[in-house]
Formats: C-alpha cells, sequence, structure tokens
C-alpha cells in the first residue's frame, strides 16, 4: 500500500508527497529531517489517500501538486 498525504505546515502552506510508510514519513517531517518543509515545523497531517501501487501514488501526488490537483484537493480533502 502507498499513500498520497497532505500537511499543513505552520505557516499555512500545503505540502503534498507520496510514500509507502505514512508513520515514519510522518515522523520525519516532524524531526524536521525533511528539507522541504524543515523550517516549517510543525506540520499536521490533513488527509491521506491510500492506493495500491507506487506508479499511481506517484501519478496522484503530481497531479496534486499542478493547479487543477491542488483546487480539487481543497475541495474534496482539506
Amino acid at each position: 500500500m502507498y499513500y498520497v498525504y497532505f500537511l499543513e505546515m505552520n505557516n499555512g502552506d500545503i505540502y503534498v508527497g507520496s510514500t509507502p510508510d505514512l508513520k515514519r514519513r510522518f515522523d520525519s517531517h516532524q524531526k524536521g529531517q525533511v528539507l522541504s518543509t524543515k523550517a516549517h515545523c510543525p506540520v499536521r497531517l490533513k488527509a491521506y489517500v491510500a492506493v495500491e501501487t507506487e506508479k499511481k501514488a506517484r501519478e496522484l501526488e503530481k497531479y496534486f501538486k499542478s493547479g487543477s490537483g491542488k483546487a480539487i484537493a481543497i475541495k474534496r480533502f482539506l
């Protein structure tokens, strides 16, 4: 199982990522070990989507980072 997840950073921005181990990845964000979110800790897990394959997770992550994907994510998940 793979996950596409949405984090709310302390500056209010939303970070989108994907991982096969959501708990481990979230912990690494919280500890400031991820360059993209390190300056904006603590972060909150807002939502996640579980999918069966890494390929699908990467496709969804890319989509949710696009303009129309962000709009859908905000409307449906956030």
